[in-house]
């Protein structure tokens, strides 16, 4: 009896103090949502003023466009169906190919900038200066996200807020890297800044480099993938325009047929492009 009313008094007391007791911090979140990875895309392919609810519209009308087309031509909803999950799936690969070939040419681009930066507070500009003046000397496809940083500080006067949307326009991870290095310089101070900034351009030149050289030797093998996965579908769009072969892929065995055929091809395309593309950065300081 009296351990059980120990027990309970313990317990009264473990509720007590946990009522008075401080909330736990909330944890960060690190993992990005679909339509913050989508936006975050967009942005990296250039092309913000899309929406990830428009390209969302646009591959499901590209769907179903092709679907009704195929429908009409093969008198197959089996066949057609196959082809609509292809071209529904076609303006969200054209982005991605898209943000690829930007980062791409955006990674030779990148040197420069830090190397205006350090010449900009080697000749005494203020770091919202330093910034704002590579929208009117730096590279001209970075110049848009540095001109509307330079108008958002003068309208705001906010380093740390115009710092912010300047990542988010940017979404990339060496832009990333740039910002918070000029975050701590401002925040902490420093004279290191300078040998920071070229350090960095020297090091994002050997990367970009390197990368490029190993991307001219694996280049074949991501090709190779997108021809052996482009070739059975293809001959299938042959073979829709035959009476004897749609109705071969109307059965039950023909559905079969198809469906594994889909998923191999998914399967070894996402396997061989995993083995032969280097993989891309990751945002870590977001």
């Amino acid at each position: 009896m009296g351990a059980a009313l120990g027990l309970l008094l313990g317990i009264g007391l473990l509720l007590v103090w946990q009522s008075t007791a401080p909330p736990a911090p909330p944890r960060p979140r690190t993992r990005l949502t679909v339509r913050e990875r989508t936006r975050e895309m967009l942005a990296q392919a250039g092309i913000e003023a899309v929406t990830p609810a428009a390209l969302l519209l646009s591959c499901l009308g590209t769907a179903l466009v092709v679907g009704l087309a195929l429908l009409v031509v093969s008198r197959s909803f089996p066949i057609a169906g196959a082809f609509a999950l292809i071209a529904g799936w076609a303006p969200a690969a054209l982005v991605r190919m898209r943000q690829r070939k930007r980062r791409t040419e955006l990674r030779d681009l990148w040197p420069e900038v830090t190397d205006n930066l350090a010449s900009a507070v080697r000749a005494g500009l203020s770091l919202p200066e330093a910034l704002a003046q590579v929208g009117v000397r730096g590279p001209e496809p970075l110049r848009a996200p540095f001109r509307r940083f330079g108008e958002d500080y003068r309208a705001t006067g906010r380093f740390a807020e115009c710092l912010d949307r300047l990542k988010d326009a940017l979404a990339d991870p060496v832009a990333d890297r740039i910002v918070e290095s000029l975050r701590m310089a401002r925040e902490v101070g420093g004279s290191d800044l300078g040998t920071l900034l070229r350090t960095l351009s020297g090091f994002l030149r050997e990367d970009a480099r390197t990368r490029a050289e190993l991307e001219t030797r694996q280049g074949w093998t991501v090709n190779a993938a997108r021809l052996a996965v482009a070739a059975p579908w293809l001959v299938l769009l042959m073979l829709s325009t035959s009476p004897d072969a749609v109705d071969e892929y109307n059965s039950g065995a023909g559905l079969v047929v198809l469906a594994g055929g889909g998923a191999v091809c998914v399967v070894a395309y996402r396997l061989m492009v995993r083995l032969g593309r280097l993989p891309e950065e990751e945002r870590v300081l977001r």
